[in-house]
């Protein structure tokens, strides 16, 4: 009877104490720091690539800094989602290996705690990082993707700077024409301005005008579709058709260049699924005939579909991690190192990772459901976890030998 009792103590020992207590406490304080270091540095090294791309384009256009540190604000929530996880593996597997390599790990199963009980504070962990990581992919990337996409667009297309050089031709529109003397610091300093430019007025008869200055500056202006240009110390010439001329005089003057030819205005937030929250995607999926595909007329409800289901299972696969760190880093008695378990814990992952790729890919292809393609990876993927912890504890080769040795038992009788 006492046996009983025990064993059900036992079984339910994971839930029996669900206030974190001193073991609780100090799992977290071997791991936290580890996953804040791992963070940054995996978050650093993913985005390293794309930043020198951005820094080659803003330095090309004269971009201000604040530019570049949109962009790279919108950056972050992208590859926070790829950094998350991998710190997560880091983080715990450092963790348990230490305690393994010190004991720690052999005396807290001898006092009778069980490595699920022990593996308790990452698994809560991990439900805490999934839950976030669904606000993230849900909510915080659509978002971010799209500030990005228009961020660039502006920078890279709505934005423009003239190449002004001494003595030459700039032409930045059919009416507009430019010549200096004399440019300096890229351009963006000038002196002996001559600019000729042509206008209409409300009757639409033609308007020239002729400016001269000694100086002058430019920079872009805030909406990245035109150049501010400061005109110092110069004259302006009106030619108009019926023969009324004018000459005005300025010490200061401004005047905006814009460039023809370009679309300034960057789409709306929705075109692109990957753009749309969560809820929004729920919505599409309600909803199939509202959103469809601009440039082939067809209804993108496989890609939605593809996209919702993606993003959750990417979300609650993160609830495996823990498992499969913690068995992986347990260290078999009389054996201080093991350098296959993080290579086996880094290709697992990626091939995981790989493998719900592919899923999405599938679904929104429609060769296969989001159940087979994508729900039934992560089952298994759960699976193997499980697995891999109950081995490291002894319980699946109980198991085992309990299977064998029942049909053995059946045979003798």
């Amino acid at each position: 009877m006492s046996n009983n009792n025990s064993s059900s103590h036992h079984k339910n020992f994971f839930w029996s104490r669900p206030i974190p207590g001193t073991l609780d406490h100090y799992c977290i304080y071997l791991a936290l720091p580890t996953f804040l270091i791992a963070l940054g540095i995996i978050l650093a090294a993913l985005m390293l690539a794309r930043l020198l791309v951005l820094l080659d384009l803003l330095a090309s256009d004269n971009s201000p800094l604040s530019t570049f540190l949109g962009l790279l604000a919108d950056l972050v929530p992208h590859y926070l989602g790829l950094a998350i996880p991998a710190a997560l593996c880091v983080a715990v597997f450092s963790s348990v290996r230490q305690m393994s390599i010190n004991n720690e790990i052999d005396a807290l199963l001898s006092s009778g705690i069980s490595l699920l009980r022990y593996s308790r504070p990452y698994i809560l962990s991990g439900i805490v990082v999934s839950i976030s990581c669904i606000i993230l992919y849900g909510y915080i990337q659509p978002y971010a993707r799209y500030d990005f996409r228009a961020a660039y667009f502006y920078a890279s297309h709505a934005g423009w700077v003239p190449n002004i050089q001494s003595h030459t031709i700039v032409k930045p529109s059919d009416n507009l024409v430019m010549v200096v003397d004399q440019a300096t610091d890229h351009g963006t300093h000038l002196s002996g301005v001559f600019i000729r430019q042509k206008t209409f007025n409300e009757k639409k008869k033609p308007i020239e005008h002729i400016i001269i200055a000694k100086t002058g500056t430019f920079y872009t202006a805030d909406n990245r579709s035109k150049i501010q240009l400061n005109l110092y110390n110069g004259q302006n010439l009106t030619l108009t058709s019926n023969g009324k001329n004018n000459i005005t005089d300025f010490t200061q003057a401004e005047k905006q260049l814009k460039q023809e030819g370009k679309k300034v205005i960057f789409r709306n937030r929705g075109d692109d699924e990957r753009e749309l929250t969560i809820v929004e995607l729920y919505q599409r999926l309600r909803h199939p005939t509202n959103f469809v595909d601009v440039s082939t007329g067809k209804i993108k409800i496989l890609d939605i579909k593809a996209e919702f289901h993606f993003r959750l299972v990417r979300a609650l696969s993160i609830l495996c991690i823990p498992l499969l760190a913690t068995g992986l880093a347990i260290i078999k008695k009389r054996k201080k190192r093991n350098w296959g378990a993080p290579l086996i814990a880094a290709v697992t992952l990626v091939t995981y990772d790989h493998i719900q790729q592919l899923g999405s890919e599938l679904v929104a292809s429609g060769h296969h459901s989001a159940l087979i393609a994508l729900w039934l990876p992560l089952f298994l993927f759960f699976i193997l976890c499980c697995a891999i912890l109950r081995f490291k504890s002894g319980s699946l080769g109980l198991s085992f030998n309990f299977l064998l040795k029942r049909p053995a038992s059946l045979i003798g009788k």
